[in-house]
């Protein structure tokens, strides 16, 4: 079959105006809820998009691990490509596909590190191989071959055991949300899509997007 006839129609569910809470952070939490409650693989996957000094926009996913009024927290390496790109530019785009139940949530703004207590409080809570491999990799850099990384994973657990701190070039970031998009899917890809924008004084304007 040509990729070209690939396509699926949409009629789980539908999402109107009324449906979204006027706080789009409760909305999302609402939302992830239901997908946990789904038993969806992973459903703190996020597709997290950067843009570098060039223009040239890159994504990756990663895992979201909080989120609250204050923004949507992951963690990472600081000098990885998407660290480097954030350093000259801290705007991002967050995606969350949840294809089981015909949902995506897209997300934007600006982003900022996290405290170092909240980044040595979660490295804590890693396993401890997860740690050592974070001491280890100098992400996003090339290497010529896979045994000398893992030659610098065997190093550092002999240095450090099983009680390995965590690296200053590793930490969390926080993306403060101003702009928040729920879509749901329909029949016939006429779609829903509630977007809110938060506006100077602090509300949420909400409005209906065409699909």
């Amino acid at each position: 079959m040509s990729i070209s006839l690939l396509r699926q129609d949409y009629s789980r569910s539908s999402l109107s105006e009324l449906d979204v809470a006027s706080d789009p952070i409760v909305q999302f939490s609402k939302w992830f809820e239901e997908a946990r409650q789904s038993q969806l693989a992973e459903p703190n996957a996020m597709s997290v998009a950067t843009v570098g000094a060039d223009g040239r926009p890159s994504s990756r996913i990663l895992l979201l691990k909080e989120f609250d009024h204050s923004g949507f927290t992951w963690f990472t390496n600081y000098e990885s490509r998407k660290g480097q790109e954030l350093v000259g530019n801290p705007y991002a785009a967050l995606l969350f596909h949840w294809i089981e139940l015909e949902r995506q949530v897209r997300i934007e703004g600006r982003v900022e590190r996290v405290s170092a207590a909240e980044s040595d409080c979660y490295f804590q809570t890693r396993p401890v191989k997860s740690r050592l491999g974070a001491i280890a990799s100098q992400q996003s850099r090339p290497i010529a071959n896979r045994q000398i990384l893992g030659t610098r994973f065997v190093e550092a657990e002999e240095k450090y055991g099983d009680q390995p701190p965590r690296p200053e070039h590793w930490g969390g970031y926080r993306l403060v949300p101003d702009r928040m998009e729920f879509w749901q899917g329909r029949s016939s890809r006429m779609h829903d899509r509630i977007l809110l924008t938060l506006e100077p004084g602090g509300l949420w304007q909400r409005e209906r997007l065409q699909p």
